[in-house]
């Protein structure tokens, strides 16, 4: 009984800082369900539901040391039963072949592709000779070619001939899982069309969430037309959350100097507009003395801030990263109301757990970690500055302004470096920097001007305040360009083991909310997580799933057996390696190239035999027994003795990682990996 009293003991201590780790136990019930590999039965399911039924009832006869036990215990349960109640709930058709045709659908949303090119998702979607019960919900499409015949609007539905496929899976086992994100997204299909679409009719139908897109989009344009060129494609993003006119050159220049999370209406975005607001709604309200001193000017300020944040989520378009922006800013503007402290680890927890009920997938996702993670650290650090506030406050007005955002850029930037590290494998190297001399800008002119051009445009002068953000902005993209340029701007990391990123997570709440001694012990876990990233090794070969792309890891990096084509797959498998060398680069590795295209790849003590299209797949069946391993990109039939892999068994395996050790090929599988889920089947 010892432990247990030991572990009451420890847990009366931290009385009062437990809510806070309300969501880390819902996290932790999501996370266990997406990395399930099949989906649990119909009796896993009751018995979860029995059990959690069973812990309240514990829960309410238990003394106060075993019930935070339990709680967190419930909301596990809770929170692998949300992950599996939203999976099924979004389930809609995927289209289970290749098809190539007239496509025909309803425009609900426009953005660009990673190749820069405008992409369409339609609904509605109508297919020709496919049944409307096989037909998919929703479809996306990135238009290639000449498109001048037509301006993409929310509403109006097109027709296209193209291609489209279902969504494909991880390109290496691990690796990022669009099959997953597309569930979520309910896109049945993604494809691509080279020729020109034609409407077939006009917006007809009132709903209002279109009504909505076909706002911002005139929004955008207005604002676009206003400041032609960077500047208005800038303020367009972060006004209307339409990054279409963004040009690929601005976007590298503001990842490379750390200043790309300014274009995401996110938190900063959000707490600005909202912070202005209520800042201009009271200082308004005290210059009536009558109001000031019989008014509850200050909730009053936070009412009218929280209806500007929901003026600004509908028009900003909604988007995930802008819900949660929008939950936590009204969880505190709501604490105002209630006179409880706005800014706490409490009231972070409770957007956190909003979040994650309404969307669990998010969990997963880079916004959701890094923006949770940016402001989890920001009012911890807040908080223990409140201590010796007094101090600070006796400081010069400028030094303290400078102070404030130096610091508040290096503990945000601390925070979700490891997360960015994690999903797109580069550091900035200058990114503090970039984010003192930017940064305040957006706070400065940027918010307050867009909140002028909103309040003049009825009277025809918004100019005036988008003059004012033009020239911040142009200051913000100056910056992005010469800290981009500076050398060694950036540096590439390698992906990380999946027990990285949570260990990470664990590790920092621990130092954030934990009481007493033993919170140092959360930097022991971030070290352990930091090292076994530093240990992270790399498939010996990777093989794409359609088997027309090999990488061979090599002293230099990693070689590519194709110059150009299925680009995803190859950028992927560089990004991963921490290489930012281009594919074309990656190609020049490789010491053996195709003769009639059939390629003997020596890799590890491997014999690799590569064999694209009919003949040269014949032809390798024929000499598959002087091979370890046959690859080719078409169906075939292998020889009992041949250990092959051709494109109906890579369909149904996935993409291939294979490692060569003591002697031992081991060979890994997407599906072995991800599983055979509900996204997957």
């Amino acid at each position: 009984m010892r432990p247990f009293f030991s572990l009451s003991d420890s847990l009366n201590n931290q009385r009062g800082h437990l809510f806070p780790w309300s969501p880390v136990a819902l996290g932790i019930g999501i996370g266990f369900y997406f990395s399930l590999l099949q989906e649990p039965t119909p009796v896993i399911w009751a018995a979860l539901v029995i059990g959690a039924c069973l812990l309240l009832i514990v829960g309410a006869v238990s003394g106060p040391g075993l019930r935070p036990v339990v709680t967190g215990l419930i909301l596990c349960l809770v929170g692998f039963l949300l992950a599996g109640v939203r999976a099924q709930t979004v389930s809609e058709i995927k289209l289970p072949f290749r098809y190539y045709g007239p496509i025909e659908g309803r425009i609900v949303e426009i953005d660009r592709s990673q190749s820069d090119a405008v992409r369409l998702t339609l609904d509605k979607v109508n297919l020709s000779k496919v049944r409307p019960g096989r037909t998919p919900a929703r479809v996306r499409v990135s238009l290639h070619g000449p498109q001048e015949y037509f301006t993409p609007e929310p509403g109006l539905v097109i027709v296209v001939t193209g291609h489209l496929g279902p969504p494909e899976g991880p390109v290496e086992p691990g690796g990022y899982d669009f099959q997953r994100q597309a569930w979520f997204q309910r896109l049945g299909a993604v494809g691509y069309t080279r020729t020109p679409a034609l409407v077939l009719s006009p917006h007809r139908e009132s709903e209002a969430k279109l009504g909505l897109y076909r706002l911002r989009k005139r929004l955008s344009n207005a604002v676009q037309n206003a400041l032609p060129g960077a500047a208005g494609a800038f303020a367009a993003a972060i006004t209307t959350g339409d990054r279409s006119g963004m040009d690929r050159q601005v976007l590298d220049n503001l990842r490379a100097s750390n200043l790309a999370h300014l274009l995401a209406i996110s938190g900063l975005h959000m707490g600005l507009l909202t912070g202005f607001i209520f800042a201009a709604t009271r200082t308004l309200l005290a210059a009536w003395p009558r109001i000031a001193l019989y008014w509850p000017t200050k909730k009053i300020a936070a009412a009218v801030a929280l209806h500007a944040g929901a003026v600004y989520l509908a028009l900003s378009g909604g988007n995930v990263a802008t819900e949660r922006a929008f939950i936590m800013v009204a969880v505190m503007l709501g604490a105002v109301l209630v006179d409880r402290r706005a800014i706490t680890l409490r009231a972070v927890a409770v957007a956190a757990l909003i979040v994650l009920t309404l969307r669990p997938e998010t969990l997963y996702g880079p916004g959701f970690q890094m923006s949770f993670a940016a402001t989890t650290a920001l009012v911890a650090v807040y908080g223990g500055l409140r201590e010796i506030g007094t101090s600070l406050v006796r400081w010069p007005w400028l030094v303290r302004v400078i102070g404030g955002v130096a610091l508040s850029s290096a503990v945000a930037g601390a925070a979700t470096a490891p997360f960015a590290a994690a999903h797109f494998n580069q550091i900035p190297h200058y990114g503090l920097l970039a984010n003192i001399v930017a940064v305040p800008l957006m706070g400065a002119l940027i918010i307050p001007g867009a909140v002028l051009a909103g309040a003049l445009a009825p009277l025809g002068l918004a100019w005036v305040g988008l003059a004012l953000m033009e020239l911040a902005i142009l200051w913000i993209l100056g910056v992005a360009s010469t800290v981009s340029g500076w050398p060694s701007a950036i540096s590439q990391v390698v992906t990380p083991g999946p027990a990285v990123v949570p260990l990470l997570t664990l590790g920092g709440l621990w130092v954030v909310i934990w009481q007493g001694r033993t919170r140092a012990a959360g930097l022991g876990l971030v070290l352990f997580a930091l090292i076994l990233w530093s240990q992270a090794e790399r498939p010996d070969v990777l093989v794409s799933q359609s088997g027309g792309l090999i990488g061979v890891m090599t002293p230099k990096g990693r070689a590519l057996s194709k110059e150009r084509g299925e680009s995803f797959a190859a950028m992927s498998w560089l990004e991963n390696d921490g290489d930012p060398a281009l594919q074309e680069t990656a190609y020049g590795r490789m010491k053996t190239h195709p003769v009639d295209r059939l390629n003997w790849i020596e890799a590890h003590g491997l014999r690799i035999l590569h064999a694209t299209g009919k003949v040269a797949a014949a032809l390798a069946v024929l000499q598959c027994a002087d091979a370890d391993l046959v690859i080719v990109n078409v169906a075939t039939e292998f020889p009992r003795e041949c250990n092959g892999f051709d494109a109906r068994r890579l369909s149904q395996t996935g993409a291939l990682a294979i490692a060569r050790t003591d002697e031992r090929t081991e060979i890994t599988t997407v599906r072995d990996k991800s599983g055979h889920r509900l996204w997957s089947q």
